[in-house]
């Protein structure tokens, strides 16, 4: 949906000359914040928040380092590690960040086997009995 000339000149002013944020200039024309982030994204500007640092930025280099020697360390040994150099965040943000830093899994390439119904095992009456396709004595 699009928005009228008018209304856009109105958002590119409050940003430019007011200094409003995002939020604000939202709020007060009653628009959603989408669409203001929109508007100067087609002037040319970035209306985007730097992210906070987080605790663990200062022993990223200590973390990754590790996992690169010890790939299968569990989350929480590597916890106690980092809080022995003076961590003071919580375990489950922490491990939702290793998570994301942690070495994945080459992926294997596989086959699915898939077996004919008749050609499958059956139990009758605690005795295995192996089912014929077409009475030719394959398994």
């Amino acid at each position: 949906m699009t928005i009228p000339p008018e209304r856009e000149a109105q958002i590119l002013r409050y940003y430019h000359v007011e200094k409003w944020h995002v939020g604000t200039i939202a709020r007060q024309l009653g628009v959603h914040h989408g669409v203001v982030n929109r508007v100067l994204g087609q002037a040319g500007l970035a209306a985007t928040m730097s992210p906070r640092p987080s605790k663990v930025d200062t022993y990223l280099p200590f973390i990754l380092a590790t996992l690169d020697k010890f790939p299968t360390l569990t989350a929480a040994r590597l916890y106690a590690m980092v809080q022995e150099r003076g961590y003071r965040g919580g375990p489950s943000h922490f491990r939702q960040i290793i998570s994301c830093h942690r070495p994945r899994p080459k992926a294997e390439a596989y086959l699915r086997l898939r077996t004919l119904p008749a050609s499958r095992p059956r139990s009758i009456g605690g005795i295995l009995a192996i089912s014929t396709l077409a009475g030719r004595g394959a398994p």
